[in-house]
């Protein structure tokens, strides 16, 4: 009687092992298995770009950066009317990259955005989404991408002051 007690005792031991096992190989799959990553959206080209070279004000602080990889021109003084304010952000044609305009709150909110431009064009205009009151900072950043790829080409952060 002994014999039939041990020989179920090993019976019920092989199938708890068994259950085990595939649950310790499911486990593992599911850790493994590759993530979902988030798909990239391309940003879109600003359907308000112009080419050419702007004829800006002189009262608007509009200067050429040279970030090295790249130039580009910007107003740096930010006068806001009706929820846009004009920034001729500029992307020189002698440039091989694409580039947008982000402006960021205190907070590093996005409130204004561009679409990209493409070397040889600007962008005259900025529409905010947030109003910041006068005299509150903001920052000014320039993404630049590689064409077609989308790759980074870095980016540039100017500090100024909403007029």
């Amino acid at each position: 009687m002994t014999s039939k007690r041990q020989m179920w005792f090993m019976k019920v031991m092989a199938v708890i092992c068994s259950i085990a096992v595939i649950i310790m190989v499911v486990v593992l799959f599911i850790e493994n298995a590759p993530q979902k990553s988030s798909t990239f959206s391309p940003p879109p080209f600003e359907s308000a770009a112009q080419s050419g070279i702007p004829n800006v004000p002189e009262d608007l602080g509009w200067d050429e950066i040279d970030a090295k990889a790249y130039r580009l021109s910007i107003c740096g003084g930010i006068q806001i009317n009706d929820n846009k304010a004009d920034v001729y952000f500029t992307n020189p044609v002698e440039n091989d990259v694409w580039m947008k305009l982000r402006i960021l709150d205190s907070n590093e909110k996005i409130i204004a955005e561009t679409g990209l431009i493409r070397p040889g064009e600007y962008v005259q205009s900025i529409l905010f989404t947030t109003i910041p009151e006068n005299g509150n900072s903001v920052k000014l950043k320039v993404m630049a991408y590689e064409p077609n790829t989308y790759y980074s080409a870095g980016c540039v952060i100017l500090n100024t002051v909403v007029d």
